[in-house]
């Protein structure tokens, strides 16, 4: 079977959606795959109205096509990038869509009708492209890359706290007054990215999850706390969850309210809810970091049960389930690899 991954990782690099880049990129290693990638355009009025069917993306050329395109989107406007490759549905046996940022609907295209079948995030994100475009629509979590990105050790933590990506400013205005003077003992790090687009993403990326490895708490709070913007909230579990338990934090923060969330983070202790009022909230911050001797165990479970559960490679199989389509050899050493490490993380403390 030939297979064809088209995403917009290579192109645009953007540190936000490495961890789907990462899923786009199993897939094409283990279906042994054609990898492609666009870049969006930006088109003049003259342009759209004489040449609609480019479709905002540079165009590919020299695309033979194949037996299945899977196209990895981050969000639902990404399905249009198949109009970088000229005859695109002719050229393909079966089209198939895996898409992140599945609850902007506004931002599903007419290009959606074109696909076989596309897999959603949330179970709330089914109904609307199903009726709209009127095709299969699955849903599908999100996961991470466990094999690569489990530590192979519990190192010493010497960073109490971090938060990476969006933080709720008077969360964020509270913590620093409270943990960056000298006179507190405990080390806050916020924001330690450098790079938020381009090739250097992807050097950075080794760099997060070692310091998550050496983070005792790691911030997550869900997009309605504090919203800015107007862009589409969510009740998303993202990718700051999934890293920072695999990575053996204590996740603390603002947990989503979502069938989402209960699913996904079903077991004890994998977070900690803190307080709406920021001063609280950080005192329950200093009380949780007195007792993190006694959150060794926790520790383990949060790696342990993303090992077990969330790993790309079970939603790969997952996948290949959905679309009826077979589950590639080469994953299945990998499985065991990846059972063996999650053993590892089995014995108590």
């Amino acid at each position: 079977m030939k297979t064809t991954i088209l995403y917009a990782g290579l192109a645009t690099p953007h540190v936000g959606w490495l961890p789907i880049d990462e899923f786009a990129e199993l897939l094409a290693l283990y279906f042994n795959a054609e990898v492609l990638s666009t870049r969006p355009v930006h088109e003049s009025l003259t342009d759209r109205l004489f040449h609609p069917r480019r479709g905002g993306f540079e165009p590919l050329q020299n695309v033979s096509g194949g037996d299945v395109l899977i196209v990895v989107a981050r969000g639902p406007n990404d399905l249009a990038m198949i109009n970088a490759i000229p005859d695109c549905r002719k050229k393909f046996g079966k089209m198939f869509g895996f898409i992140t940022d599945s609850y902007f609907q506004q931002g599903f295209v007419r290009e959606t009708a074109l696909f076989d079948a596309i897999t959603v995030t949330a179970h709330d994100d089914v109904d609307y492209p199903k009726s709209r475009f009127g095709i299969p629509v699955h849903q599908l979590y999100q996961g991470a890359d466990c094999l690569t990105w489990a530590p192979r050790e519990l190192k010493k933590r010497e960073i109490d706290l971090i938060s990476f990506g969006r933080t709720p400013p008077s969360y964020q205005e509270c913590f620093s007054k409270r943990f960056h003077p000298p006179g507190s003992p405990y080390l806050y790090l916020h924001s330690p990215i450098g790079n938020i687009s381009g090739p250097g993403v992807h050097l950075e990326r080794g760099m997060l999850l070692k310091l998550l490895h050496r983070t005792r708490i790691s911030l997550a709070f869900h997009l309605y706390v504090e919203p800015q913007g107007d862009r589409p909230r969510s009740m998303m579990v993202t990718s700051r969850w999934l890293e920072s338990l695999l990575s053996g934090c204590i996740v603390a923060g603002r947990r989503p309210v979502s069938r989402m969330a209960d699913d996904m983070l079903f077991w004890p202790g994998s977070t900690i809810e803190l307080s709406e009022d920021p001063r609280t909230a950080s005192d329950e911050l200093v009380a949780l970091l007195g007792d993190i001797d006694g959150l060794e165990q926790q520790r383990r479970d949060n790696i342990f049960m993303m090992i077990t559960h969330h790993d790309w490679r079970y939603r790969i199989i997952d996948f290949c389930r959905i679309m009826n389509l077979p589950v590639p050899e080469a994953i299945h050493e990998d499985l065991d690899r990846l059972r063996e490490l999650g053993t590892s993380f089995m014995q108590p403390v």
